[in-house]
């Protein structure tokens, strides 16, 4: 890591989506957005500042490649052959697409660095909001630059709990039992839809916790490591440490790592499939 400036990264993070995302904001033109999946749209935001990015971390660290949520979507191969790479690049070029389309301010630019299975550098910007968040694997997380603090472990009260659970991609019988099981928690919502905002919610202690279906890596690596560095854990249904290079369904994250089993025990996570 000590090779790579994080904040010459940010820099070119900030540059690119606030070029080409920021003045499309509530302003996009007829033909800027298609579908490319079924309920999944795309805009001309996400592929350019994909192109941009990539090509300008392919000439910042020569060698190691860029794997970009279009990119992926554009060829089903791409993944798995990314993630067997021992150094490798994870970028959501826009996430909360369908936030951006729809005028939501929620949306961001995320990146992670990944260096065998290890995430150990990640960023959060959000364009509208003009928030970045940078962390690093042992050094800590940061918001704007100054080192986020959080307060002291408390005790697990369920009844108090904030959390995000998002069902939409698990079968319906799943779905039926989290949302059964978080009845008796004290705020549980859908929460928002991107990443990029959920995870320094976590990260802030804003709320205590998300579970998660899917496990497109460039949606959960960058904030993952941002939750890990202010105290918090990100694991499978069965226990184990988050890896970006694994795929599959089911994700917990708790934004302090000593509720994970209190949180995990409330919802009956350890008897939902973790594939």
């Amino acid at each position: 890591m000590s090779s790579l400036d994080v904040d010459q990264v940010a820099d070119l993070i900030r540059e690119v989506a606030d070029r080409l995302i920021v003045p499309r904001f509530r302003a996009l033109a007829d033909g800027d957005v298609r579908e490319k999946a079924k309920g999944d749209v795309v805009t001309v935001a996400d592929i350019e500042v994909e192109h941009e990015i990539g090509r300008a971390l392919s000439g910042l660290v020569p060698g190691v490649p860029v794997l970009g949520e279009e990119a992926a979507a554009a060829d089903g191969t791409l993944t798995a052959r990314v993630l067997t790479a021992d150094r490798y690049w994870l970028l959501d070029p826009l996430d909360g697409t369908s936030n951006f389309v729809a005028g939501d301010a929620d949306i961001g630019t995320m990146l992670a660095l990944v260096d065998g299975g290890r995430t150990v550098a990640s960023w959060i910007w959000q364009p509208i909001h003009q928030v970045m968040y940078v962390a690093e694997a042992g050094s800590g997380a940061f918001r704007d630059g100054g080192r986020i603090v959080v307060p002291p472990t408390r005790p697990w009260v369920p009844q108090r709990a904030i959390g995000y659970t998002r069902t939409s991609f698990f079968d319906r019988r799943t779905a039926a039992r989290i949302v059964a099981a978080s009845a008796g928690l004290g705020g549980v919502t859908p929460g928002p839809r991107a990443a990029c905002i959920t995870y320094p919610r976590l990260a802030t202690r804003a709320a205590d916790f998300a579970l998660f279906g899917r496990l497109h890596p460039w949606d959960h690596a960058p904030g993952a490591l941002l939750v890990a560095e202010t105290g918090g854990a990100a694991r499978r249904f069965d226990g184990g440490a988050y890896r970006a290079d694994e795929e599959g369904m089911g994700l917990l994250i708790a934004a302090d790592a000593d509720h994970w089993s209190a949180i995990a025990e409330t919802l009956g996570i350890g008897d939902l499939p973790a594939s």
